[in-house]
């Protein structure tokens, strides 16, 4: 070992005895990403800073760079034509809504400061499953299937599309629903409500078969997290209508040892905290934020 060290020192001093500050490698001013990439700013570039650096220090990220996502996944980078749209749907759904319930000093200190942009879905193929958004330490958000984006005024537009835009709504969502609560953590009392029905196995499970055991959606079944903050995102963009009906819907009989009664206390009671949490962690008005929320997805969609 003390040979190695010594043979490590005098490598490093000749190393350096051998360059100087004027010495280079040649072509180094063709090395991409040394000191920044740069372009000449679009009028795209232009609107972002404008309407999301500016006002809420929000940078969105639609250049591609495949180290922003997982290097063993065949992605598509996003179409710049739908970026502006994309992004100003998520204002009006998102952000528009939040300010004006709580305000914009709460929404400039928890919101994320990185929006990353995906033109594809990220298929997992282990399970099957779609990535349609994640989320990074509550900084960073990356949002999947921008290419898929369109609102009733887009050309070709189908009510069928509704389904795939209100997912990134949905995720969007979910993901500040994570930083809301890790910063300050939502009743303990509510992982009581399904304990034991919580399962790795989430996406075996139709939407139907997790409404009858007490869960707003599949995911939601996967964790404690998850099962809040799936609550509140669908909540807030299929509203409260669309929720209770919901939980009126769910058929009599026994699910995964859940009844019908059961299933339906159980979402009742992750929709009494949810409310508590938000009017005491957030002093927000939660049934006016979901208002407010569906009426923005309406507005674009339907």
């Amino acid at each position: 070992m003390k040979i190695i060290k010594t043979f490590f020192i005098l490598l490093t001093v000749a190393t350096l005895g051998a360059c100087s500050k004027d010495d280079k490698p040649d072509n180094l001013e063709d090395i991409p990403g040394l000191g920044g990439d740069t372009w000449v700013k679009t009028p795209l570039d232009l609107w972002l800073h404008d309407s999301m650096v500016a006002p809420y220090n929000i940078e969105v990220k639609y250049k591609w760079d495949q180290f922003e996502f997982e290097l063993d996944k065949t992605l598509v980078p996003p179409d710049e034509a739908m970026v502006k749209p994309a992004i100003a749907a998520i204002q009006k759904v998102w952000i528009d809504t939040y300010i004006a319930e709580a305000g914009d000093i709460f929404f400039k200190r928890y919101s994320p400061k990185f929006l990353i942009l995906c033109g594809s879905a990220s298929w997992n193929v282990d399970n099957g499953t779609i990535t349609l958004g994640t989320a990074e330490g509550g900084r960073k958000v990356v949002l999947y299937s921008i290419n898929d984006f369109r609102t009733k005024t887009s050309p070709g537009y189908k009510l069928s599309d509704s389904v795939v835009i209100k997912q990134i709504f949905h995720v969007i969502e979910h993901e500040f629903g994570h930083i809301l609560h890790q910063n300050i953590l939502y009743p303990p009392a509510f992982k009581q409500i399904s304990t034991g029905h919580y399962t790795a196995n989430w996406n075996n499970i139709s939407d139907e078969e997790a409404h009858s055991t007490g869960f707003i959606t599949p995911y939601a079944m996967s964790g404690y997290d998850d099962d809040f903050v799936e609550t509140v995102s669908l909540m807030l963009t299929d509203g409260r209508a669309a929720f209770d009906n919901l939980v009126n819907s769910i058929p009599e009989g026994t699910v995964n040892g859940v009844t019908q009664a059961a299933a339906q206390s159980a979402l009742r009671q992750k929709e009494a905290m949810v409310v508590g949490y938000f009017k005491s962690a957030w002093n927000i008005d939660f049934y006016s934020l979901q208002t407010r929320t569906r009426t923005a997805v309406e507005q674009l969609l339907y």
